[in-house]
C-alpha cells in the first residue's frame, strides 16, 4: 500500500475512534515502514554517478530507494506532483532557468553538488576555430550538424538560442538531436583521423578526462557558468524530515564524477561499485550527512 493511501486510511479510522486527527502527532514517512525515496533520473552519466552514492546512504539510513528514468521535463513536473522526491543535477541559474521559473514556486534546492561548472558547444583541440563565431561559413567542415542529447535538456535549449541568434551566422548547421551515448560515439569515431566535430558538452563528463577537447567561446554569452544543486519539493522536510536533513548536507568534488565516470565507460565499473567505493573514501563525511 502506498503511503498515502495509508495515511488517508490511519486519519480516517482515527476520526471515526473519536479521535482528533490534530492530536497525534503528524505521519511522515519516516514513521512508516519501508518507506520509499524516489529519484528521478535522466539517461545522462553526470545524473548516474552522483545518484548511485545518494541512493546507497540512504539505503545505509534505512530507506527503499528507487530510481525512475526520466526526460528532464517530466522529472520537474514529477518533483511538482511530489511523485519525485529528489533531482542531483539541476543546473542553475542559467542553462534550466526556464523550467525553474515554472516550476520554482513548488520546488527547492535543497543542497549544492558543486559550483562553478562549464557547459557549451565542443571541439577537438586540433581544430583552429576557438569560439562560436569562427564556425561562420565552414558548414561543410563540421558536417553542418552540432550533435546534442534530446530536446527539453537545458543544454539544448542553450543551443537552440545560439542557431536563432543573428550575432551568429550559423547559416548550413543544424542541431542534431541524439544521447549522450551517441555524442560519445562521435568522439570516438573522429579523433582517430582528427576530423572535426561539434558536440554539446559539460563539466563533469569523462570525454574530459579521456580526449583533448576545448569548449568553443560564446562571445553572446548564452553559456555561463552554473551551479548544480540537488532539488525536491517544498514539504519535503516534513514529509521525510531525515532524508531531507541527509541530502541537505550533500556535496561532491567535479573530479570525482568523471573518474567514476570514466571507470564506468572505460573499465566497464558500474555506478553502484564506484559509489561503494566513493562512499567507503569519504566515510567520514558520510557519516556527517547521516549524523553519526
Amino acid at each position: 500500500m502506498r503511503f498515502t493511501q495509508l495515511s488517508t486510511l490511519l486519519t480516517a479510522t482515527l476520526m471515526t475512534a473519536g479521535v482528533q486527527a490534530a492530536d497525534q502527532p503528524p505521519l511522515t514517512a519516516d514513521g512508516v515502514e519501508n518507506a520509499t525515496i524516489t529519484f528521478g533520473m535522466p539517461a545522462w552519466t553526470s545524473t548516474e554517478a552522483p545518484t548511485a552514492i545518494a541512493e546507497q546512504i540512504l539505503e545505509e539510513a534505512g530507506y527503499n530507494v528507487e530510481k525512475t528514468l526520466l526526460a528532464q521535463p517530466a522529472i520537474f513536473q514529477g518533483m511538482q506532483a511530489k511523485q519525485i522526491d529528489f533531482f542531483m543535477d539541476a543546473w542553475l541559474p542559467y542553462t534550466e532557468q526556464a523550467l525553474w521559473r515554472e516550476y520554482q514556486d513548488d520546488l527547492q534546492k535543497v543542497a549544492t553538488s558543486y559550483e562553478n561548472v562549464p557547459l557549451g558547444w565542443v571541439v577537438p583541440a586540433y581544430v583552429e576555430e576557438e569560439t562560436i563565431g569562427d564556425l561562420e561559413g565552414k558548414a561543410d567542415k563540421f558536417d553542418g550538424q552540432i550533435v546534442t542529447i534530446g530536446a527539453g535538456a537545458g543544454i539544448v535549449d542553450l543551443s537552440e538560442q545560439v542557431m536563432a541568434d543573428k550575432d551568429y551566422d550559423l547559416d548550413g548547421y543544424q542541431l542534431a538531436y541524439t544521447s549522450e551515448a551517441a555524442m560519445m560515439g562521435v568522439i570516438r569515431d573522429k579523433m582517430p583521423n582528427k576530423e572535426p566535430f561539434i558536440i554539446t558538452g559539460w563539466r563533469p563528463h569523462s570525454m574530459f578526462s579521456q580526449y583533448d577537447l576545448k569548449f568553443l567561446e560564446d562571445t553572446e554569452e548564452h553559456f555561463k557558468y552554473d551551479n548544480v544543486y540537488a532539488l525536491s519539493y517544498q514539504g519535503i522536510e516534513d514529509k521525510y524530515p531525515r532524508a531531507y536533513d541527509i541530502m541537505s548536507r550533500w556535496s561532491i568534488n567535479v573530479a570525482d564524477l568523471e573518474a567514476m565516470m570514466a571507470a564506468y565507460e572505460n573499465d566497464n565499473v558500474s555506478f553502484e561499485d564506484s559509489a561503494a567505493a566513493w562512499i567507503k573514501d569519504n566515510r567520514e563525511r558520510v557519516d556527517e550527512m547521516l549524523g553519526y
